[in-house]
């Protein structure tokens, strides 16, 4: 088992060491909950300010054009579009994920008008399986969603599926699946694949094109450090783009949107998978969090997330045997994101422990405890730790009094 030197030693031979001081992180938290919200970027507060003051207080309205609005989604699109594997033209950043996921769906319909199954694996991400069942109810009965076990994906995948919808790294538990291989195996049958990249942009590498796939939609506010909220992307393989007509087909989707026709044309390209006016604000928030990455290297940031998430599983199994912690995540890193969950009965107020005591990680029924490991600010001493301090809380029983075991709406 490593010890305390050794972990200072790994954080000193960092290459990734100085990217902390770009993050407003408070002092004395160790914040294991990048999985769910990214810390904020210390430029962020100071954009924002000017986008208010200046752009909006001082241009109002020509702030379209003078401060380049309109232009905001496509080029945060180029952003992320390297951290995924794409081309700059094939991610666009807009709407929500939820929103993003029902273009996706639609479109995959539209291109396969012979089929009527979306297809996903039970415990997918709410939202995903919640767009899949308004989208069938909404069909007049033209669609049918399906769900499967994990394990009978590939073999789910006949004639009668239009669409996969997947998560690369699933939100409870970081199981990692097989992009080139899934994407492959649908493709084979005829299926259009969406990957959910909301647990994996920016955490680890990504190459959509290499993989030959589809359609990804991501959020903005996780490892992407965009703020609560921040927009969504879409991403949509050139050789589907021209091919649909957007279901929502928004102001901003259609080809000449200030000659207020009757008629919607859709633009040609990723913009027509544009909808509605960009969320500014946001969107220069997001913007100070893609811009980190343009002095990253993605294989760096995978190499310290394996690291911590190793040294998380290694100390919390050493030094709290006997405590009832049992690894809900992968043990083998290739199949495993950046989050490490364990499961335990008394997991939430454990977990409500261990914030009151600065350790930040959050919660999901039935029993899962999430620590998220952001490379770019978590070092390898915070995981010791954070370790050290569960380590006393189980050991003096301090998660165990009423106001950790009351639960609050966010967990």
């Amino acid at each position: 088992m490593k010890t305390l030197e050794d972990v200072r030693a790994l954080d000193a031979a960092d290459p990734l060491r100085s990217f902390r001081d770009r993050f407003d992180l408070p002092e004395g938290v160790i914040y294991l909950d990048g999985n769910s919200l990214g810390a904020r970027p210390k430029t962020a507060a100071a954009r924002m300010a000017d986008v208010v003051e200046r752009e909006w207080g001082q241009d109002l309205i020509r702030s379209w054009n003078t401060n380049h609005w309109m232009d905001m989604p496509r080029r945060l699109g180029g952003k992320v579009a390297p951290l995924i594997g794409a081309k700059p033209e094939e991610v666009v950043v807009a709407d929500s994920t939820s929103i993003n996921i029902f273009k996706a769906l639609s479109t995959c319909i539209q291109l396969q008008p012979e089929r009527s199954v979306i297809l996903s694996e039970t415990g997918n991400f709410p939202t995903n399986v919640y767009m899949m069942q308004g989208l069938a109810a909404a069909s007049g009965g033209r669609v049918e969603h399906r769900l499967v076990a994990t394990e009978d994906l590939v073999d789910a995948l006949d004639e009668t599926v239009a669409a996969l919808l997947i998560t690369q790294a699933h939100y409870k538990t970081g199981y990692l699946h097989d992009m080139q291989a899934i994407t492959r195996a649908a493709q084979d049958k005829g299926v259009l694949v969406i990957w959910d990249l909301c647990h994996s942009a920016g955490a680890l590498p990504i190459d959509l094109n290499a993989c030959n796939a589809d359609f990804a939609v991501g959020c903005g506010y996780k490892y992407l450090n965009g703020g609560p909220g921040a927009p969504a992307f879409i991403f949509v393989a050139e050789r589907h783009q021209d091919r649909v007509m957007p279901v929502l087909s928004g102001w901003l989707g259609h080809a000449r949107p200030f000659d207020f026709s009757d008629i919607y044309e859709p633009a040609p390209g990723i913009d027509r998978f544009r909808c509605s006016s960009p969320s500014i604000l946001a969107m220069a928030s997001l913007e100070c969090g893609l811009d980190i990455f343009a002095d990253t290297q993605m294989t760096h940031i995978r190499t310290k997330s394996v690291a911590l998430c190793d040294l998380f599983i290694e100390q919390v199994e050493a030094r709290l045997d006997g405590h009832g912690f049992t690894l809900a995540s992968p043990r083998d890193a290739t199949i495993r994101g950046s989050q490490v969950s364990f499961t335990h009965e008394h997991g939430y107020p454990i977990v409500q422990a261990l914030i009151d005591r600065g350790v930040i990680g959050d919660y999901r029924d039935p029993g899962i405890m999430r620590f998220g490991f952001t490379p770019l600010y978590v070092s390898h001493e915070d995981v010791w730790q954070a370790v050290e301090i569960l380590q006393d809380i189980m050991t003096t029983q301090a998660w165990d009094k009423p106001h950790f075991h009351a639960r609050a709406a966010v967990t």
